[in-house]
């Protein structure tokens, strides 16, 4: 199956261990991931919108690029 390029914008919360990705929310392009990001920023410690790449078949996200951050977040995809 093909792969996909999605844009989603995460909202980040603090966790046992610091920050971590909260809800996952699906923006329809760039402009609207920036717009939502904004609006969420002040109700979260740190809201940040990616392109990601996915894989249709599993729903497995992969790539990640930052396009735009609010506050504090942490690494989407750790090791």
């Amino acid at each position: 199956m093909a792969d996909a390029e999605k844009i989603i914008v995460v909202q980040f919360k603090k966790g046992r261990n610091g920050i971590v990705p909260g809800e996952k929310r699906l923006a329809t392009s760039v402009a609207s991931a920036e717009k939502i990001a904004s609006g969420m920023a002040s109700r979260n410690i740190g809201v940040a919108a990616y392109a990601v790449t996915v894989d249709e078949e599993s729903g497995d996200m992969a790539n990640p690029r930052l396009l735009v951050q609010h506050g504090e977040i942490a690494d989407l995809m750790p090791e």
